[in-house]
């Protein structure tokens, strides 16, 4: 009897299992594998979608128990028809999760860009989920994650590509790119490593969340298979451009830009990848050295003011020398990265207090102390440059000029005047002042100390001495011309009233002639407004280009 009971269970399994081949095979002649034009979710009903899917999990079943069955009759043959057909209807599965996987790619692409939730697209991530339950049920887990990940992979490489404007899969070269190159790179990168680091990879930490939302280890591995290679790619491009920087003054806003970004996006990869993460460690490693990049930079820069040599320091007619422009142009920019600068020095606190005791005292602590040691810098080397000007009064028609310009630019801008404050800038106003009256004093010497004769040939001497001079611009011009008028227009008078002739000027002759001094009728004729001296300019500006190097040559 318990033969025949034997016998009658393994018939009874054996035909269990063909009722559910023929069950699948069935709906497989309606939806097969290699039809890629309909979708058994989007195109069929979710009552057929559901049936597919519960007849191929208890396919798998059935096939279990046969196989346990070790009295089973024709048992072998029946399970090589099941695995045949359960294998077609996994590959019918693997086309669905291709197909859903495709439509969630078009959404979160145009969704995740213009902040549109793509998770809350339940539907299509739910059958997805459905899809992903089935095959991992079946035995197929494999496969499924297989499918997912190489989808996953494809979509974000292909978002970050777009944002980029270039695949950055090839980051193993960037160590061998120029800066050229890789300056043409990083422009694109602080929007996309934005994108990708804040947003994009939480929203796939989201998702495969919840596909795999029975084991949440696998979703984790999963994710990562998907998000590491990327968040390496990303990073390699902030590596390159921070490692190919060197010391060159015009990379520093690269490297400040690369700084600002990686501490943007730092506390987003450690919360999404992990703290213990490679990325995690690339990310701080980037940040670090960019830092270290940043201040070398402008140590460099300030031996470079240093080093300028004698021989190049002249300019004609005294004017506004091209290290003074390059310099202040330069800090009117550092001054919008104030707030980096900040987290900089303070990044490097400990290392800088930790060096040699000379080391420490030498080097900025704060970017106030680094803007304000630039300026301090080019002032003393502005001293030592005028030495080379002769005469006395070309000297200090110089120092007027690059003084002015000095304050003019830090007037000009907020977050500069802010750095230096108002007390400094006062100050620099008076030294102005103080190198007009100079000027005015030294070139108009010999008409202050003529007793009698001679007084009207030196001031014919003065004028055509000062003719091939300049000032830095028409505010300095009204106060050099002002400053001039104030001093040698009365001392005239009074030797003209004592000694003057016939073939004398008149006082109101050289009132004219100092008038017409540095452009100052041509601007009346144009119709400017003179400035008095040591007024602040009305003008606030603030100077923003595209490019570094227009950066530069942007001159007012």
């Amino acid at each position: 009897m318990a033969l025949v009971a034997v016998a009658g269970s393994s018939r009874s399994t054996n035909t269990a299992l063909e009722e559910k081949v023929a069950g699948v095979a069935a709906l497989i002649d309606k939806w097969r594998p290699d039809d890629g034009q309909c979708s058994l979710f989007l195109d069929g009903s979710r009552r057929e979608a559901g049936r597919f899917l519960c007849a191929a999990v208890e396919l798998h079943g059935a096939m279990l128990l046969v196989a346990s069955d070790v009295d089973q009759e024709r048992g072998d043959e029946c399970l090589v028809r099941a695995q045949g057909v359960l294998e077609a209807a996994m590959r019918r599965l693997q086309l669905e999760l291709e197909l859903l996987l495709s439509t969630v790619r078009s959404n979160a692409v145009d969704g995740a860009i213009s902040g549109h939730d793509v998770v809350g697209d339940a539907g299509v991530v739910g059958h997805i989920t459905m899809v992903a339950d089935a095959m991992m049920a079946a035995g197929y887990g494999m496969e499924c994650v297989s499918t997912f990940n190489s989808h996953r992979r494809a979509e974000f490489a292909a978002a970050v590509r777009r944002l980029l404007g270039f695949a950055p899969s090839q980051h193993a070269h960037f160590h061998k790119l120029t800066w050229e190159d890789v300056d043409g790179k990083v422009q694109s990168w602080h929007t996309a490593a934005g994108f990708a680091f804040n947003f994009a990879f939480s929203w796939e930490r989201v998702l495969c969340h919840r596909v795999f939302a029975a084991d949440a280890a696998l979703a984790d591995k999963v994710f990562a298979g998907i998000a590491s290679d990327h968040a390496a790619d990303l990073l390699a491009i902030a590596e390159a451009a921070v490692m190919r920087a060197r010391r060159a003054p015009e990379r520093l806003f690269h490297v400040l830009d690369v700084h600002a970004t990686l501490a943007e996006i730092l506390p987003a990869i450690a919360c999404i990848l992990g703290d213990k993460s490679e990325a995690a460690a690339r990310a701080t490693a980037a940040l670090r050295n960019a830092g270290d990049a940043a201040r070398g930079i402008l140590m460099s820069l300030e031996q470079a003011i240093q080093k300028t040599t004698s021989s190049k320091a002249a300019v004609t007619g005294s004017a506004v020398h091209p290290l003074t422009r390059y310099v202040m142009n330069y800090l009117v920019l550092l001054a919008d990265y104030e707030d980096t600068l900040a987290r900089i020095y303070q990044q490097g606190e400990s290392t800088l207090t930790s060096g040699s005791g000379s080391a420490s005292r030498v080097s900025p602590s704060s970017s106030a102390d680094s803007i304000g040691r630039l300026v301090s810098v080019l002032q003393r080397k502005l001293d030592a440059m005028a030495v080379g000007y002769r005469p006395s009064a070309l000297r200090s028609l110089f120092m007027a000029n690059n003084t002015h310009y000095v304050s003019k630019k830090v007037r000009g801008s907020s977050k500069l005047e802010g750095i230096v404050g108002e007390d400094w800038i006062e100050e620099q106003m008076a030294e102005t002042r103080r190198h007009v009256d100079a000027f005015v004093h030294s070139a108009w010497r010999d008409v202050l100390v003529a007793g009698g004769e001679g007084a009207d040939a030196a001031v014919k001497e003065a004028v055509a001495t000062q003719r091939s001079w300049v000032v830095a611009d028409d505010e300095m011009g009204d106060a050099v011309r002002a400053a001039a008028a104030a001093v040698v227009v009365p001392a005239y008078r009074a030797l003209y009233r004592r000694h003057g002739t016939a073939a004398w000027m008149t006082p109101g002759d050289v009132n004219a002639m100092i008038s017409r001094q540095f452009g100052g009728l041509r601007n009346e004729a144009a119709g400017a407004r003179p400035v008095s001296a040591g007024s602040a300019t009305s003008r606030r500006h603030r100077l923003r280009l595209t490019s570094f190097s227009d950066k530069l040559a942007h001159v007012q």
